[in-house]
């Protein structure tokens, strides 16, 4: 049976993760999510710090195992596939790079294609593709050390190492959370951009609404392992839920005050 076209490409079905906190009573970190993600989307999962939307994006890639429910992607259940070709076929972002300090840009870029056996060649055309790419100079910074670049440019690595095997899906997790805001905002809008381009299915967590509005197409909104909303920001503005108001009221604020702060535009 093939996949219909209106199949989500990342399915979670009724998951449920619990950790045992050394004797302490379980900690319920996701609770009964069943969530979908479609080819192409670009879903943010927003939520405060142990709402569970961290352990959502490890269960994907099968860094750690369900209690209960099942996770397809791609139309297969990832319990059936193997736990290593799974994360290859994945691009992963975490939020400080997570690049290896004792491998040049090039080298960290070009890990899962050598990984998965392409010639050296072809991956050195790949690394120069990726950095023109990501708006990093091949020339200048191939041979760099991570510890030899700026935050935003680390993150550039980063992103350009999540694509470089041509995953059709890429999971991020506070992707640009540790960067100053000007670098913050062009990262944001580049990858948007990639994402795009390329056609990719994206599944991003931050705890910054913000930017959860500017990124993606919709967003999930999760509370003690559960998703309390989900929807566009329109769908968003219409919950009744303090949190989820909550959630909303930064942003309207900041945009608020910008318009009044903000000089108008002489053109």
């Amino acid at each position: 049976m093939g996949m219909s076209v209106t199949s989500p490409l990342i399915s979670f079905e009724q998951v449920r993760k619990h950790f045992n906190e050394g004797g302490r009573t379980p900690v319920l970190a996701v609770n009964d999510v069943s969530l979908n993600v479609a080819s192409g989307e670009f879903l943010a999962i927003v939520g405060g710090s142990g709402s569970g939307k961290t352990t959502l994006l490890r269960l994907a890639n099968r860094l750690i195992p369900p209690d209960k429910g099942r996770i397809v992607i791609v139309g297969a259940d990832i319990t059936d596939v193997d736990p290593i070709a799974l994360r290859r076929s994945i691009g992963t972002v975490f939020q400080s790079g997570g690049l290896f300090p004792h491998m040049n840009v090039a080298d960290n870029i070009g890990i899962t294609p050598k990984l998965l056996g392409w010639p050296a060649a072809r991956i050195t055309v790949r690394v120069d593709e990726l950095m023109a790419l990501v708006r990093l100079d091949p020339a200048t910074h191939r041979d760099r050390l991570p510890s030899q670049l700026s935050g935003g440019q680390r993150q550039r690595v980063g992103v350009a190492r999540a694509l470089a095997a041509r995953p059709r899906i890429v999971l991020m997790d506070e992707p640009f959370g540790a960067l100053d805001p000007l670098t913050r905002d062009a990262l944001g809008e580049d990858y948007r951009r990639l994402h795009h381009d390329l056609g990719l299915t994206t599944v991003m967590i931050t705890h910054d609404m913000a930017e959860a509005i500017l990124l993606a197409d919709r967003i999930a909104v999760m509370r003690e392992g559960r998703i309390i909303a989900q929807g566009t920001v329109a769908d968003l503005a219409s919950v009744e839920d303090d949190e989820v108001r909550a959630f909303l009221q930064t942003p309207r604020r900041q945009a608020a005050r910008l318009r009044e702060l903000l000089p108008r535009d002489a053109s």
